[in-house]
C-alpha cells in the first residue's frame, strides 16, 4: 500500500472511531449517573455486544475507505506537460519504470517521451535529453478503442484544435499560377536584304525603339539594280510591235534582283532610275534586333533587323502538372499585375513540362492595345478547371499528407480521434474534394490535428495504417533520429525546399533561412511559398537535412 493509500485508510479509522465512539461514551456516562451498583454489572455485561458492534464497524468503514481510495484513479488524459513531469518525478522516487503499474492512476506505464520530441521513446524516467524538463509518461488505455487517440477537452482548448463537418456541394476549380508577359512570335518581322548593297542612312538608332507601320527604317543603296533598272527603261521608250514580251521580262529580272513591286512601279511612273531603296516598317512594334550602322555592307539573304508588334502578346503561364490536366483551351482566363486587369483565351497547353520545376506552360493571348503589359513582366493569372457536381469536401488544412498517403482526424461518438485514409480529388478556394474515405456530416479535425498526428504515430496507429516495409526500408527509416520543428517556405525547388524555421533546442540551432532535402516519399505538389508548415527531418552524414514528412498549417496555429 502506498503512501496515499495509508493516510486515506488512517483517516477512515479515526472517523470510524469518532462515530462508533460518541454513543457508547454517552451510554457509559448514563449508567454511571443514573443506575446502582448492581445495575453497572448488568451493563458491563451488556456492553460485550456493543464493543463487537463497534469493531465491526470500524472494519466496514476502513474497508469502503479502502475501496474508495482505490476506485479514486487520476485520468493521464486530463493532465498537461505540468502533471506529466510531477508523475515522471513520482515514478523516480518510488522506483517505476516502464512495464509498471501507477498507482495513482492504475494504468500500465507504456514508455516516456519529450512531448516536444515524440519520435522518441524512453523504458525509464528521467530528464529529457533534448529539452530543460522531464520526460511524460505515457499509459496504456485497455478501455478504449486501440484505433484512436482520447484527448481530453481541456487540452483540446489549450492546442486550440478545431472542428468541421464533412460537406456535400459543386465544386468549381480555379487554377491561379504566375506567368510572365512574352513577345507574341506570330507578330514578328524580319527584315532581310534582298540584294547586296550598302546602309547609306539609318533612320532608327537602338534596340527597343517604337516603330509604326510605314515608318521609313533605313535607306541602302543596291548597285546591282541599277543595270536592271536602265534596261527596264530603255524598253519603255522603245516603240514597235513585239515590245510587251521583253518589258515582261525586264520586270521579271527586276523581280530576281530583289526590286519589290512597289519599287517596280516607282521606276515605271517616274521613268528614274533608283539607286537607292527606302525601307519601311512593315508592322507598328518594338525594334527588338538591329544588326546594321550606317555604312555596314550587306549581303543578300542578310537580316537586318526585327520588329515585334506589342498589340497582342502571349502570357505564359506555369501550371503544376497534377492541374495541369484540368485546363481547356479556349476558356478565358483572367491576367492581373499591379491593379491592372486584362482577359484573354487559354490558347494553347504547350506539349513540355520543364524538369526543374514540374510546370507545364498554359499560353494566353490577351490584346495589349493600351501596351499596359510589356515581355518580360510577372503577372497573376487565373483559369477555370473542372466542374465536380455533388461532390464530398472537407477545408484543405484538415488533409495531413504523409507522403505515401493522405489522412483525416475523424471524431468519433465517444469524443476521440480516428486517422482515416482518404482519397482527394481538385482542390477549390481552400476546400479539397474527397473521392474516399469519409461521410457526409462526419465531424473532422480542422487545425491543430498535427498535435494528434504526434500521439497518434506514438501509439502506432499511422504505422498501422501504411503498407508492411522491407526489412532493409524499416532499418533505413528507424536508425536516423527524427527532429520536427515549424517553419516558413521560401522557395520550392525539385528535390529541396528553403525553410525559414524556428528555434531547434535539441540541435542547438537557433531560428534561420536554410535548405532541406526532400525525401522521394514527400508530396509537394499541394505547397506554395509563403505556407507555413510542421516537419520531421533527420540529419544526414553529407548534404542538408532530409524532410521525411511533412503537414500544411493554418494561420491560426503556430508560427515558427
Amino acid at each position: 500500500m502506498n503512501k496515499s493509500l495509508f493516510v486515506l485508510s488512517v483517516s477512515a479509522m479515526v472517523i470510524a472511531g469518532l462515530l462508533t465512539g460518541w454513543p457508547q461514551a454517552a451510554e457509559h456516562q448514563h449508567h454511571e449517573h443514573g443506575e446502582d451498583h448492581v445495575h453497572q454489572m448488568n451493563s458491563d455485561a451488556d456492553a460485550e455486544p456493543d464493543k463487537t458492534s463497534a469493531d465491526d464497524a470500524h472494519a466496514a468503514h476502513q474497508h469502503d475507505a479502502e475501496a474508495d481510495a482505490s476506485n479514486a484513479k487520476d485520468d493521464p488524459s486530463d493532465w498537461g506537460i505540468a502533471q506529466g513531469e510531477a508523475a515522471t518525478r513520482r515514478h523516480i522516487e518510488q522506483g517505476l519504470k516502464a512495464g509498471d503499474i501507477d498507482p495513482v492512476t492504475g494504468l500500465e506505464i507504456l514508455y516516456y517521451h519529450d512531448p516536444m520530441v515524440p519520435g522518441r521513446q524512453f523504458d525509464a524516467p528521467g530528464k529529457s535529453p533534448f529539452m530543460d524538463m522531464m520526460l511524460v509518461p505515457m499509459y496504456a488505455d485497455s478501455g478504449r478503442d486501440k484505433g484512436t487517440v482520447m484527448i481530453s477537452p481541456r487540452i483540446q482548448q489549450n492546442l486550440g484544435i478545431r472542428f468541421a463537418t464533412v460537406q456535400r456541394g459543386d465544386m468549381n476549380t480555379e487554377i491561379t499560377a504566375v506567368g510572365s508577359v512574352a513577345w507574341n512570335e506570330r507578330k514578328r518581322e524580319v527584315l532581310q536584304a534582298r540584294a547586296n548593297g550598302f546602309v547609306e542612312k539609318l533612320h532608327v538608332r537602338a534596340e527597343l525603339d517604337h516603330v509604326k507601320k510605314g515608318e521609313a527604317l533605313f535607306e541602302l543603296y543596291v548597285p546591282d539594280w541599277i543595270a536592271v533598272q536602265e534596261d527596264y527603261l530603255l524598253l519603255l521608250r522603245m516603240n514597235g510591235d513585239g515590245l510587251d514580251a521583253l518589258r515582261a521580262a525586264a520586270k521579271q529580272r527586276m523581280r530576281q534582283a530583289g526590286m519589290n513591286d512597289e519599287q517596280i512601279t516607282a521606276v515605271t511612273t517616274t521613268k528614274k532610275v533608283l539607286s537607292r531603296v527606302t525601307v519601311r516598317a512593315p508592322i507598328s512594334g518594338v525594334i527588338t534586333a538591329l544588326n546594321v550602322r550606317e555604312g555596314s555592307t550587306v549581303m543578300t539573304g542578310m537580316p537586318l533587323l526585327t520588329i515585334n508588334a506589342l498589340s497582342p502578346v502571349w502570357i505564359e503561364a506555369e501550371v503544376p502538372e497534377s492541374k495541369a490536366v484540368q485546363l481547356k483551351v479556349g476558356t478565358t482566363a483572367t491576367i492581373q499585375h499591379g491593379g491592372q486587369t486584362s482577359t484573354g483565351p487559354v490558347k494553347e497547353l504547350l506539349p513540355q513540362v520543364n524538369a526543374m520545376t514540374r510546370t507545364q506552360k498554359a499560353r494566353v493571348e490577351i490584346d495589349n492595345r493600351d501596351h499596359q503589359f510589356v515581355p518580360g513582366m510577372f503577372v497573376t493569372v487565373s483559369m477555370p478547371g473542372t466542374t465536380v457536381r455533388d461532390a464530398l469536401y472537407v477545408p484543405s488544412e484538415a488533409v495531413i499528407y504523409t507522403g505515401k498517403r493522405q489522412l483525416v482526424l475523424v471524431k468519433t461518438e465517444e469524443d476521440a480521434f480516428r486517422p482515416v485514409i482518404v482519397s482527394t480529388g481538385i482542390e477549390q478556394n481552400g476546400n479539397t474534394q474527397i473521392i474516399s474515405g469519409l461521410r457526409e456530416q462526419q465531424q473532422i479535425v480542422r487545425s491543430g490535428q498535427f498535435l494528434i498526428e504526434s500521439e497518434a504515430s506514438l501509439r502506432g496507429l499511422l504505422a498501422r495504417l501504411e503498407p508492411a516495409e522491407t526489412a532493409s526500408d524499416n532499418a533505413a527509416l528507424s536508425a536516423p533520429e527524427t527532429y520536427d520543428t515549424m517553419a516558413e517556405i521560401k522557395a520550392i525547388h525539385e528535390d529541396r525546399l528553403t525553410l525559414r524555421h524556428g528555434e531547434i533546442p535539441a540541435l542547438g540551432w537557433p531560428a534561420m533561412t536554410m535548405d532541406f532535402e526532400l525525401s522521394p516519399k514527400v508530396d509537394t505538389t499541394r505547397l506554395n511559398s509563403g505556407d507555413r508548415i510542421h516537419l520531421q527531418f533527420v540529419l544526414q552524414d553529407e548534404g542538408a537535412p532530409k524532410i521525411v514528412t511533412i503537414h500544411r498549417l493554418n494561420t491560426s496555429e503556430s508560427t515558427p
